[in-house]
């Protein structure tokens, strides 16, 4: 065990829970659940992106992400491409749109939420059906952060993996729980500043400190073809790739980052910054694992060791353990994220409208903090079993689950004005069922994301029950027109 490392670590949970309770006890208690779950809709440009990315980008963009180029080399390019093409085009189509409807579509602080209000229903079908799977699938997101904060530690110090996951959960519960949406978008501010400087630090000191003597590079390492050739297995890995970032406009926990932004001036600025630090992020990831093979640094046997072990070997231990607390900033910026949008979908989605119509704000902050305990619960024991497949294997998961449900709804709802609320319920469900269905018996023998097939599905079903449905009131016709005008 390295005692410096850890106490370097150990300062920078302090710091993050130190965040949790300034906003806990500055925090006006007459906000109520848009204040805990949104942030009264005050982010500034800079918190807003770098709260999206943070949010985005777990503990895989330190470790899988890397691994996989450790491993395999530039044929996995194509998953950096297609999240930075998914992330443009969601600050570009997706934000500004999104901000402007939600605000006029009765001030909605959740998807489930805006997509109910958007068609004016009393419906709470759709409503019910996304909190579920917001529950189920953000259970698989934050259990990968744990993992990955459980492989931190048990790397650095040597403690017990299941016993690190446990005090990683307990740490993202209590600033989540506390300090709401302001804690967690200035936590996630700050750890997207150092997710950056430790994905740019560590590859350059290490080609200026490393001995790459010796070092032969495997068949196609270098090659944006898996296997050198455009067979199948090559265009079904770029396929893939590039549909990661079909994920980016159905993310719950991005998505409503940029309702939360206080103005359109912001959001032109946090569009830029945000596809910035996402692009940067994405090459730098790529580098540390093209540079770690070739200075013959110890991935592990998945490669998700590697930019430990690159941080460990050339930086002084102090200076290593703020770096290395960079994993734990990825991991707990996306966890406390998920977590909160997990809440936010139950307590205003299904708690307020089906069990407690008449609940009073305080009612609906304990019920959004009773749900975050019991995700993060079973969060950690997903984590904690040996059979979950590790980071990549969850947040690919995760991420194809909600690509699939919300992102063809999403879209249609904002750019497609005989879009209806049955088509929306049948887009979520196929989507979710499609993606599921995939994984299971096709993605082996195909090569093919889930995301894709599930995103194609949904599309389908709510273009053609919608086109199959009573076309939608003129109120609903006039809201949609109404929402493409700006808002400041």
């Amino acid at each position: 065990m390295n005692t410096t490392e850890l106490i370097a670590m150990i300062l920078y949970l302090t710091l993050v829970i130190g965040v949790g309770i300034y906003f806990f006890v500055k925090g006006n208690k007459d906000d109520g659940e848009k204040g805990y779950f949104l942030g009264g809709r005050n982010m500034g440009g800079w918190v807003a992106a770098l709260s999206a990315g943070a949010s985005d980008m777990s503990a895989w963009v330190l470790m899988g992400l890397p691994g996989a180029f450790f491993l395999y080399g530039m044929g996995q390019v194509w998953i950096s491409v297609g999240l930075f093409l998914g992330t443009v085009a969601a600050w570009i189509f997706v934000a500004p749109r999104i901000r402007r409807y939600s605000i006029r579509a009765n001030d909605s602080i959740t998807i489930p939420q805006f997509l109910t209000n958007r068609f004016k229903s009393d419906n709470m079908a759709l409503q019910i059906v996304s909190a579920i799977v917001f529950v189920i699938v953000y259970c698989i997101y934050s259990a990968s952060s744990i993992d990955a904060c459980g492989t931190l530690f048990n790397t650095v110090t040597g403690m017990d993996k299941g016993l690190a996951m446990i005090i990683a959960t307990c740490v993202i519960v209590i600033y989540t729980f506390l300090g709401g949406f302001n804690a967690v978008c200035w936590t996630d501010f700050f750890q997207g500043l150092l997710m950056l400087g430790a994905l740019m630090l560590a590859p350059i000191i290490a080609v200026f400190a490393l001995d790459p003597t010796g070092f032969v590079a495997p068949e196609n390492y270098y090659n944006v073809l898996e296997t050198g050739t455009a067979d199948w297995k090559s265009i079904s890995t770029i396929l893939s790739g590039l549909g990661w970032g079909l994920g980016y406009f159905g993310m719950p926990h991005i998505v409503v980052r940029y309702i939360s932004i206080k103005s359109e001036h912001e959001m032109k600025k946090s569009r830029i910054i945000g596809s910035c630090w996402t692009g940067i992020i994405l090459v730098m990831a790529t580098i540390v694992g093209i540079v770690g093979r070739k200075y013959a640094l110890d991935g592990g046997a998945d490669g998700s060791l590697i930019f430990i072990n690159m941080v460990r070997t050339v930086f002084p231990a102090f200076i290593g353990g703020i770096l290395l607390s960079a994993i734990l900033a990825a991991s707990m910026s996306t966890a406390d994220s998920q977590l909160l949008a997990s809440s936010s979908a139950f307590a205003s989605d299904v708690y307020k409208p089906v069990f407690r119509k008449n609940a009073s704000n305080k009612e609906m902050l304990w019920a959004g903090r009773i749900i975050v305990i019991i995700i993060s619960v079973v969060a950690f024991l997903i984590a904690n079993n040996p059979n979950s497949g590790g980071i990549m294997a969850l947040v690919s998961n995760a991420w194809a689950g909600f690509g699939a449900s919300f992102s063809p709804v999403i879209l249609l709802a904002l750019f497609w004005k005989r879009f209806t609320y049955s088509g929306a319920v049948a887009g979520i469900c196929v989507g979710f069922l499609t993606d599921v269905i995939w994984y299971n018996f096709f993605k082996a023998s195909t090569g093919i994301y889930e995301i894709i097939p599930g995103f194609i599905c949904g599309l389908i079903a709510a273009v053609i029950v919608s086109l199959l449905s009573k076309k939608p009131s003129k109120e609903v016709e006039d809201l949609f027109e109404e929402a493409k005008n700006p808002i400041d």
